[in-house]
């Protein structure tokens, strides 16, 4: 009898609400890693997971899953537990994938980077909208100088809804409202479509119920209009929002404007998950991509694949601090150090 011994990664799930047991299906519908483990503090989202993966060892907490033998975890908790989570499972030697955002300010998502490098681990975060066909063949243009140069950029991205968890609505535990949620995905695709330039002035207009937020104040901003201006010249405009009276669902778009043509991606008939690609040329328009188009757990299952092929620290994690930075930027703020954070390990996990 033939007996081959599975060399794929064996992963722990940190945090199954309904994005970690996405992820995790993802992944396990690859083929690229093992589901060995399960973690969170609900019983019926250990349930809902455990029909995924039946064989799994069950636990409740990151020291649980710390317990077994593991190559990887992949974290999919309340923003405050990020930073800290991400580099305790590093400094055990784990790779680690983890929701967006890495820390709540750059100060924690350089202290993951900095992990990462220390242990010489793969880390990955899941700006999954840069996986996604209209933003790859968006990019693609951009690289091959499609657009000449690119002088305008405008970022879009509202949320009819918003986050049905209170910890999104309390800065300490969340970083920050929409533009934190949301806006780093944007954002991401900007400086990782136009190679990390960098940003050298940032305005922003942050409200909360309709009103201007006051510096220093608890609340967190549910719209964000925000100016950056990058070296070279160019200008981006952002403005992402929960909770928006914008007629659908959702209104998400990311637009290059350049001397030789234009590229959009934006989503189809306010939908949060199907999107087209245009390049513009004058008044003409051509198609790149439409939906469908399956892009959701993408960056997880590219993070296990790279995983399983060996790949260890990469230095591409420092744009992970880069945008963090341009966070900073938008909400005026020095990140404090972690050791003078509010302990948050005990949070329960959601």
């Amino acid at each position: 009898m033939n007996m081959t011994h599975d060399t794929r990664p064996r992963l722990g799930f940190l945090g199954l609400g309904w994005i970690g047991r996405h992820r995790m299906e993802a992944i396990a519908n690859s083929g690229h890693a093992r589901i060995a483990a399960l973690a969170d503090p609900w019983p019926e989202a250990v349930e809902n997971a455990r029909a995924l993966a039946p064989d799994a060892a069950i636990g409740q907490t990151l020291d649980d899953l710390l317990r077994y033998d593991l190559d990887g975890i992949v974290i999919a908790t309340p923003s405050a537990q990020h930073a800290e989570q991400s580099i305790a499972a590093l400094d055990r030697g784990l790779a680690v994938f983890c929701q967006k955002p890495l820390g709540r300010d750059a100060a924690e998502a350089a202290a993951v980077v900095a992990a990462a490098r220390r242990a010489d681990r793969l880390l990955g975060v899941d700006l999954s909208y840069r996986h996604t066909a209209a933003m790859q063949a968006i990019r693609d243009r951009l690289r091959q100088g499609a657009l000449g140069d690119v002088f305008a950029v405008d970022l879009t991205f509202h949320n009819a809804y918003g986050p049905d968890k209170p910890w999104f609505y309390d800065r300490r535990l969340s970083g920050g409202g929409c533009v934190m949620d949301l806006g780093v995905h944007l954002v991401d695709l900007m400086l990782w479509s136009l190679g990390n330039p960098r940003i050298e002035e940032t305005t922003a207009n942050l409200f909360a119920n309709g009103r201007p937020l006051l510096p220093g104040s608890p609340e967190v901003e549910d719209f964000a209009a925000v100016t950056l201006r990058l070296a070279g010249g160019t200008a981006v405009r952002l403005t992402c929002s929960w909770k928006l009276q914008a007629g659908c669902d959702a209104v998400i778009g990311a637009e290059f404007f350049g001397t030789q043509g234009g590229a959009a991606m934006r989503n189809v008939n306010g939908s949060f998950y199907d999107f087209t690609a245009e390049a513009f040329t004058g008044t003409a328009r051509e198609l790149l991509v439409g939906p469908p188009d399956d892009w959701g757990g993408r960056a997880a299952v590219d993070w296990a694949r790279r995983l399983a092929s060996g790949a260890r620290f990469d230095p591409a994690a420092e744009e992970l601090v880069t945008l963090s930075k341009a966070l900073d930027a938008i909400y005026g703020r020095t990140a404090a150090p972690m050791a003078e954070r509010e302990q948050t390990a005990a949070e329960p996990v959601l």
